[in-house]
């Protein structure tokens, strides 16, 4: 006797169909930055790749070209970045690294998780809600979110939810870096 499926419909169509996956090596995807994140107790590993476009005054996307311009447009320098710390580790939190200039869009996300199948439905999940919107949209995305997407988790599954943010976070602090 088999044992029964535990996760939602969304979770199991997404761990057998997922969406936005990297096929192939990272040589592969033209990505502006990669992000990622792991957990050694059960060893889960995410790894988001984003590419950014970025808005012109005029209000039409442009690739962002990192480290300089393209059209005479000229890429944000990192002076106009906002950053504040999380007073208790010293470290930047999720929610505080945004650029005081938040029009750059995800235009596209790939990603690569080793592990179960809610790590690799909750990347899926995540890729859906975070492709098509700025950078501080992305960094508004919860766990909960994500799980609310997939229709839920076990509860011993909830971490799969937040180890996709922390990548997606890692992503986009080292494309803020490159600024």
């Amino acid at each position: 006797m088999t044992a029964p499926w535990i996760y939602s419909d969304k979770v199991k169509e997404l761990f057998l169909h997922p969406k936005n996956y990297l096929h192939g090596s990272e040589q592969d995807f033209a990505f502006d930055a990669k992000g990622t994140a792991g957990n050694p107790v059960c060893g889960d590993e995410m790894i988001i790749y984003i590419k950014v476009s970025h808005r012109t005054k005029s209000g039409d996307p442009e690739r962002a070209v990192l480290g300089g311009s393209r059209r005479g447009t000229p890429i944000e320098d990192s002076s106009e970045m906002g950053e504040e710390t999380d007073r208790t580790q010293n470290t930047p939190t999720t929610s505080q690294i945004l650029p005081k200039k938040t029009n750059d869009i995800i235009t596209d996300i790939k990603w690569k998780t080793y592990g179960c199948a809610s790590a690799i439905a909750s990347t899926s999940a995540l890729s859906e809600l975070a492709k098509g919107k700025t950078i501080s949209e992305a960094q508004k995305i919860t766990p909960k979110q994500i799980e609310n997407y997939l229709g839920g988790l076990p509860k011993h599954k909830f971490h799969c939810s937040v180890l996709g943010m922390e990548a997606l976070t890692d992503a986009i602090k080292n494309y803020q870096d490159k600024l």
